[in-house]
């Protein structure tokens, strides 16, 4: 059956299936298929790693994000509604990658990107790690033009190569950056901290036009003052959100490749991305967690609300965008 706009086909009933029963797409949510091929946001998987620069296993990242996702409801009281009524989400299910081949991954991801969007979905992506934000930046801004970009990590992403290689997890915004995809006027990375190879990286990461919100800056100046600064470098450009899991601390996000001390919590990050909601969010990804290393699923938990959080941003902007369309046309009429 397929679902229209009206009556978006919702998440399985938990009061009559156990949450623990069933496949594990994100949040209980139908498969695109069951939906007869079209989402107005479609929750995607790329389980790929080949990209990372210390501990590997992100590519086991989706399905365990979805396996968290087993205990969201379908009401989101943070942002007073229910997402999964107000639009069509649906769960794309993974984008199968070569996992030897990194530029052919990079291709990869971008054509079935571009097929996503090419039906008029916006993309909420579960990875996999940082490398995979490239390609689907490129399809993004293939729709809209170069895009704002909201980076949450522990780190810049803005090296240019790792041992010669140009596409890694540490380079992809500075690939970004050089090829036109980014609205340079309204970069920042969130949450950042830690070591870097010399002050050197924050010269060249400056010259490309990123503000920094570092998580020491987040504890003391607090997320409001931080969602409102961030909301004013945006404006009103289509915007891009990419979120690192180790942008959190340790104690909050132990499952990732390359934790750092010192970092955000998840209810800083939560609060964060809802005072974004007011924000053109044209789609999103959740990067970086590796399971092998988390603790009953803390990473994972917190990675699923995270999605969560964006999907229901993307899901009350479409259904905004319908009313006032419905509006418009009985006034011409």
């Amino acid at each position: 059956m397929t679902s229209s706009p009206e009556t978006p086909r919702g998440p399985v009933d938990s009061s009559r299936i156990p949450r623990f029963a069933g496949p594990a797409t994100f949040a209980r949510l139908p498969r695109l298929d069951e939906v007869g091929g079209r989402a107005d946001v479609a929750v995607i998987g790329v389980p790929f790693d080949s990209g990372v620069s210390y501990r590997p296993g992100a590519r086991f990242g989706g399905n365990a994000i979805r396996e968290a996702s087993r205990l969201l409801r379908p009401y989101n009281p943070a942002q007073d509604a229910s997402p999964f009524a107000l639009a069509q989400v649906a769960d794309g299910g993974d984008i199968a990658v070569n996992p030897f081949n990194i530029n052919e991954a990079v291709e990869t991801v971008e054509a079935a990107a571009d097929e996503l969007l090419g039906t008029g979905a916006r993309l909420m992506t579960l990875g996999g790690d940082h490398t995979i934000a490239l390609p689907l930046l490129r399809s993004v801004a293939k729709k809209h033009g170069p895009v704002a970009l909201l980076h949450f990590d522990a780190h810049l992403d803005t090296w240019d190569t790792y041992f010669g290689a140009e596409y890694t997890h540490g380079t992809p915004f500075r690939r970004a950056v050089e090829e036109g995809i980014l609205d340079t006027s309204a970069l920042s990375h969130v949450g950042t901290r830690g070591p870097l190879y010399g002050k050197q990286d924050l010269d060249d990461d400056a010259k490309m036009g990123f503000g920094i919100v570092t998580s020491a800056d987040v504890m003391r100046r607090g997320v409001d003052e931080v969602a409102d600064q961030l909301r004013r470098r945006i404006g009103d450009r289509p915007l891009y959100i990419s979120i690192d899991i180790d942008c959190l601390d340790p104690a909050f996000a132990p499952g990732t490749g390359t934790p750092e001390a010192g970092g955000m919590t998840s209810r800083e990050l939560l609060e964060i991305l809802r005072g974004l909601a007011s924000c053109n969010l044209v789609s999103a990804d959740v990067v970086e967690v590796a399971p092998a290393y988390d603790h009953a699923e803390i990473t994972s938990v917190a990675a699923s609300h995270t999605a969560y959080e964006l999907t229901t941003i993307m899901s009350r902007q479409i259904a905004g965008t319908r009313a006032q369309e419905k509006v418009q046309e009985k006034a011409a009429k």
